[in-house]
């Protein structure tokens, strides 16, 4: 069976950790434009910080949106940090998340178009559900 394909989609990731490193999860959440589900995910990460735990639902998100054959993805996300080191306002200095960083950068050349913004809380329920569902259920 051959899987839907979109030009355009609208990804929402967040990643959480209880204690920082501690137990860690992704979220993602990806939509039409029309704000239309297309599909959801979540993955326990085992023992991490937020911030990895950040990088990973993107990274995971930039995956999936290729594999939905989109051109152009709008990123959002919770976390003002990674955007901002993704606009290089900041420096990555956490060699841990350096690896994560540069997938985000490789795979955003796979877009013709590509866009990261943050986004409060509240406007990013659905990928923090699939968080912290996850870590209820681990922790």
């Amino acid at each position: 069976m051959t899987k839907k394909q979109y030009d355009e989609v609208v990804v929402f990731t967040d990643g959480g950790a209880r204690g920082n490193p501690g137990p860690a999860a992704l979220g993602v959440a990806i939509y039409e434009p029309n704000g239309t589900l297309i599909d959801t995910y979540g993955e326990y990460l085992g023992e991490q910080t937020n911030n990895y735990a950040e990088y990973s639902a993107l990274v995971y998100a930039l995956k999936q949106a290729k594999k939905l054959g989109a051109k152009k993805v709008t990123c959002k996300m919770d976390s003002e940090l990674i955007v901002k080191q993704l606009a290089g306002e900041y420096r990555v200095r956490n060699e841990g998340l350096i690896p994560l960083f540069a997938d985000v950068k490789k795979f955003a050349c796979d877009f013709e178009e590509i866009s990261f913004s943050h986004v409060r809380r509240e406007y990013n329920k659905m990928a923090d559900k699939m968080v912290n569902s996850i870590l209820d259920r681990m922790v």
